[in-house]
């Protein structure tokens, strides 16, 4: 005689954060609202506001601004040495403006410039190594919060998220093709 199943234990209710409150209180006032797509919008807002305030708060702690970060950015992106002209296309900012951000960045030992080795005329822009380690620095922080927070995630979720935002911003892409989707 085989004994009765035990009805399965109830799970655990999943836990509620801000933004569950948030659509619970505009679903009456907006009845046709879709509370999924207002719950993962307002999610991935907020995850890039707090995103953004961690990044800022690492460069206070490498004591970097912004427009320094971006500048040892986009020359760490080119493997650490650049044409100030590239650089200039890279930051979308007239080429005065790049030389005025290398003379800081000179003046801190975070860049060097040199003449070019095959073109006597042509200058090169170079990280130095204290510049590529406050922006590795910089960088890191920001890299350990991506971590911890995706962490909660198991490594095919991961994947799972990464393809669906892609799926996502293809269709935003497609609508702005020259837009301000890069960053």
């Amino acid at each position: 005689m085989a004994l009765p199943e035990e009805p399965p234990a109830p799970r655990a209710p999943e836990p509620r954060d801000w933004t569950d409150e948030h659509v619970a209180r505009w679903q009456p006032v907006l009845p046709a609202l879709d509370p999924v797509v207002e719950g993962a919008v307002t999610r991935m807002k907020k995850l890039s506001v707090h995103f953004r305030r961690v990044r800022e708060q690492s460069l206070v702690d490498f004591d970097l601004e912004r427009h320094e970060f971006d500048t040892l950015h986009k020359l760490a992106g080119r493997g650490g040495s650049a044409a100030p002209s590239e650089l200039a296309q890279d930051l979308d900012l007239a080429p005065a403006s790049v030389s005025g951000r290398l003379d800081a960045l000179e003046k801190r030992g975070f860049v060097r410039r040199t003449q070019s080795t095959t073109d006597r005329r042509r200058v090169v822009v170079e990280l130095t190594a204290s510049g590529r380690e406050t922006w590795l620095g910089a960088m890191d922080v920001l890299g350990h919060e991506e971590y911890r927070l995706l962490g909660v995630l198991d490594p095919a979720e991961r994947a799972l998220l990464n393809d669906m935002l892609r799926r996502i911003m293809v269709e935003a892409e497609s609508t702005d093709p020259g837009g301000g989707w890069h960053g």
